[in-house]
Formats: structure tokens, sequence, C-alpha cells
């Protein structure tokens, strides 16, 4: 298994599976110098961390961060930054009924076949859990950074979908309420939706919106590695990913040029910005934003068709704790993947001069 490793010059690599002694990351090409704040990378953990309320898993996890080297007196280094998260409440037994068994839709079925072997406790390698890990890189990232501004946010959950757009939303309420929805009201039916059908035993996916403010212009490097060819890479990374929309996005394959171009001001901005913000591949100063696809969770605790390993027709059943809906948890892992994307193409188009 080579990709565990994503970026070039700032590279983040993780390890460890969902329910083995713990799991963890090294963080190379992090600049020197950078005085980091550990309770703000606790508290994007506790984002991110099972157990938050009663619309996501009941795995009680500390996600206690302990950093094993590449900083000193509270300062980066510029040495590999090493560190672990223990994992303190796994369950293995409540995956025994599945050792033999492949979920639908799950990984298990294509990791048996690819490696010949797989972790059935929790998924293993597969599991979520890792994104933990990407949390802990993502917020050094976003200090690193200091002035762009990264935030996503909930924006539907199955057929329920704020009608703003980002700009007339108070980001101040992402907070506020357990489903990480701007708009208090519509969380609150998004939240009676999770709710619902979770005490059917089914799941529910979504979409989450990522928006990047004060970007400078010029990052992404054509053709190859452009800016939105790597953002997609990186959500498309992320658990039950599915998607990936820019700016206008598929509606803009209704409109017609002349309502989709942006007129370029004299003062360099675009009057109209249903581009996303990125032209080329590259940043123009506009505000980044795109969509996040997220399907359902594959483990559902009700009766589903499958197969054994021997190709016998089964039935199986999720038993345990597991989301009916990953998007509310997965906010700060797309904040995270989008921090560290931007700062690896960062320090490609400006280097560290303006970084400490």
């Amino acid at each position: 298994m080579a990709g565990n490793t994503f970026g070039k010059r700032f590279r983040v690599t993780t390890f460890g599976e969902s329910h083995g002694e713990a799991i963890g990351g090294i963080i190379d090409g992090c600049p020197a110098g950078v005085p980091l704040d550990f309770e703000a990378i606790q508290n994007e953990m506790n984002r991110r961390k099972p157990g938050q309320s009663t619309i996501v898993t009941q795995r009680k996890e500390n996600d206690i961060v302990q950093f094993l080297s590449g900083i000193f007196e509270g300062k980066t280094t510029g040495t590999p930054i090493g560190f672990l998260i223990q994992n303190n409440n796994s369950k293995s037994s409540d995956y025994e009924h599945i050792k033999d068994i492949y979920r639908p839709s799950h990984a298990d079925f294509v990791y048996q076949k690819k490696y010949g072997i797989r972790d059935y406790r929790g998924g293993g390698r597969s599991s979520a859990r890792e994104t933990a890990c990407r949390v802990v890189a993502g917020t050094i990232a976003k200090q690193i950074l200091k002035t762009i501004k990264v935030t996503a946010y909930v924006a539907s959950v199955g057929d329920i979908k704020l009608t703003k757009k980002y700009s007339e939303l108070d980001f101040s309420n992402i907070e506020k309420n357990v489903v990480r929805c701007p708009d208090l009201k519509v969380a609150q039916q998004m939240e009676d939706c999770i709710k619902a059908v979770k005490k059917a035993g089914d799941t529910i996916g979504g979409i989450i919106t990522c928006v990047v403010q004060n970007i400078p212009v010029g990052l992404g490097e054509p053709v190859f590695d452009r800016l939105d060819a790597e953002l997609a890479k990186a959500m498309l990374s992320i658990n039950a990913v599915k998607g990936v929309e820019f700016g206008s996005g598929f509606e803009g394959t209704k409109m017609k040029g002349s309502q989709n171009n942006d007129v370029i001001l004299p003062d360099g901005t675009t009057k109209t910005n249903n581009s996303g913000g990125i032209v080329g591949g590259i940043s123009n100063g506009m505000d980044i934003y795109f969509n996040i696809a997220f399907k359902p969770v594959a483990t559902l605790m009700r009766d589903q068709d499958s197969i054994d390993l021997n190709g016998n027709i089964v039935t199986v059943k999720g038993k345990g704790r597991h989301d009916a809906c990953v998007l509310p948890r997965a906010v700060p892992i797309v904040e995270a993947m989008t921090a560290i994307t931007l700062l690896d193409l960062y320090l490609e188009q400006f280097g560290e001069t303006d970084i400490r």
C-alpha cells in the first residue's frame, strides 16, 4: 500500500488502523520557526472526534494528540513533525460477525481482493478514523497560512438544502448546531432528518460547501497540478466523497458563455465569480468555493443482501456504533485537506519568505 502520503512541498503521511493501538502521522516540509497553537489543534480534533452529539457515532475517543518530534519550545524546527493519537475506545467484537462477510458499498471486498488480507475491525485502514491525522496536519497548515481563511459547512442533507449563496450566510452559526449548517432553521430540519434516518437503521448523504477567502493570485501549477485538480484529489481522498464541483459547477453547463463568464474589472477582481476563484488551474484572487458530495455511510443497522468470502449469498447487518450521516464530522476534515493543499501550493509559488 503506497498511497499514504499527500503533497509535494508540505507532505503528510498517515498510518494506523481504526482498531489498532494508535493512529498517527509524519508532517515533512513544514517551515521552521512557526509558533503553534496547541489548543487550536485540539479544538479542531474535538470538531471531528466521535461521540460529540447524539446524531454521530457514540464511540468515545479523547483524540488527544501526542507530538513526538519537530517542535521545540512551541515552535516548529523544520524537521519532520511526528505525532500519535491513541485508540482508547475500540470495540473489535462489534465486527466479529463480518470477518467473513463483505458489507455492500464498503471497502471490505476490494481490500480483500487487492491485498489478499483485510482488517475487518472497523474497516482497518479504510476507516474514516484515519482522517483524524489529517485534521492535525490541516490545523498546522491553517496556522501557517495565517490570513487565508478556510470555512466549510453542511449545505445539504438528503433533499434538505440551503438555498442562499455562501456570501449571504452567517458563518458564526456553523458551530452553534450539531449539524454544522450556518442557517439555524435549516440546520434543525437536517438534524431531524438524520435522527429519523438513524432510527430506521439507515444512513443518508449530502453536500459540504467549502469557501476560501483572502487567497492570493497565483496558486496552482498547470498543467497537471492545477489548483482545482489538486483540491479535487484532496477531497476525493476523503472517505465517502463521490463528487466535487467548483464555482457554478454542473449548473454552469446549463448557461451560455455570456452568462457564465466572469467579467474582469479594472482592479483585477471579477464582476461575478462563476469560476469559483480558479481560472486556468490558477487562483485569481477571488473567493474559492466548491461543493463536495458525500454518499450515505455504507454500514447500515438493518438487513442487507451480500456475499461471504466463498461467494455465498448472505444477510449482513451492522452492529455497534456508526454514523448515520458523516457530514457534521467531515466539515473539519474538508477544511484540513483544503488547508494542506493550499499550503503545499503556496510553498511551491512563494517559498517560505513570508511564512514566519
